[in-house]
């Protein structure tokens, strides 16, 4: 499927698409971009993707280059093993299963020399490890990072330096097992679909009136913010496609993505998410350009459903 094969808002997704091909992109960036283009069945996008973060793996095994971060790499591994680069594939997994820093208990630490948790390496790596058949692997990653951070349903950004919780490390979290479910349905029998459940749950309590949500989601006092709506979008939308959430999330899956599209300009950038590079005030990002095609696909393909 491409821009032209959507019901409504083809030009909308096409601007939108174009706007993340013109951007910069990091590791997860390029990683999260890959899988859009999957999505949107543009295999040609995703593998040329795929083909950069091949060039530039570290040694390590890490994809898309050097950086201090220990999973941001694996975000490019779903493209790269669809696209063929097994070798390149099976040196990511194998930095993530034996090289990658942990804490004693096992959970994965974001940060290379250091012992911090972060949200966000629930969506890095779990889905990856998901398509690789490391299902017990994936599911104990889950496991560690809600252990780490999660507390009445929401996550904190980072154990144990921002126990702010994040609106869009609570989106990687329920996107991350979205995607891993989707990619390895065998996980559908595992506790994890009721723990993403719960944690949009407690995402969804928070909206503003405007469909929205704040940057911290229980903190009204920090900016207004997009991509969380998106991410939880696309996972509320996938678990409904896939079975694991009860239909009534539709509806919610379309407001949410509803709402977001009302911030995408006529350049097709998405405005007022949480913005690169240093994700501390509204812009826009890659990632936030990649989640409202994910988001705009999966209600696409939701609508494929009786």
């Amino acid at each position: 499927m491409n821009a032209d094969g959507f019901a409504a808002g083809g030009a909308r997704v096409g601007r939108v698409l174009d706007a993340l091909l013109a951007m910069q992109r990091q590791s997860w960036e390029q990683g999260v971009a890959s899988q859009a283009a999957l999505d949107l069945g543009r295999d040609d996008l995703a593998f040329l993707m795929a083909e950069s973060a091949v060039a530039r793996q570290t040694p390590d095994g890490r994809l898309g280059g050097p950086d201090d971060n220990a999973v941001n790499g694996a975000a490019c591994g779903e493209a790269a093993l669809r696209a063929g680069f097994a070798d390149a594939a099976r040196r990511q997994l194998e930095f993530l299963l034996r090289e990658a820093p942990r804490r004693p208990d096992g959970t994965i630490c974001h940060v290379l020399g250091s012992s911090q948790v972060w949200a966000d390496t629930v969506y890095m790596v779990v889905p990856f490890l998901a398509l690789s058949g490391e299902l017990d692997e994936a599911v104990r990653q889950v496991h560690g990072h809600r252990e780490q951070l999660c507390r009445d349903g929401l996550y904190s950004a980072i154990a144990p330096d921002r126990p702010a919780r994040w609106g869009g490390g609570n989106g990687w979290v329920v996107a991350g097992i979205a995607r891993a479910i989707r990619l390895a349905p065998a996980l559908g029998s595992t506790d994890l679909p009721g723990h993403a459940r719960e944690v949009l749950d407690a995402c969804l309590a928070l909206r503003r009136d405007d469909g929205l949500f704040h940057d911290v989601l229980d903190d009204a006092t920090t900016f207004r913010e997009t991509n969380a709506a998106q991410m939880f979008a696309y996972a509320a939308l996938t678990g409904v496609a896939d079975g694991w959430l009860p239909d009534a999330y539709a509806d919610a899956g379309r407001e949410l993505l509803a709402a977001a599209t009302g911030e995408v300009d006529g350049r097709g950038l998405v405005q007022n998410a949480c913005g690169t590079p240093s994700f501390d005030r509204p812009g826009t990002s890659p990632e936030a350009q990649a989640f409202h095609l994910l988001a705009t696909v999966a209600a696409e393909r939701l609508g494929a459903h009786p």
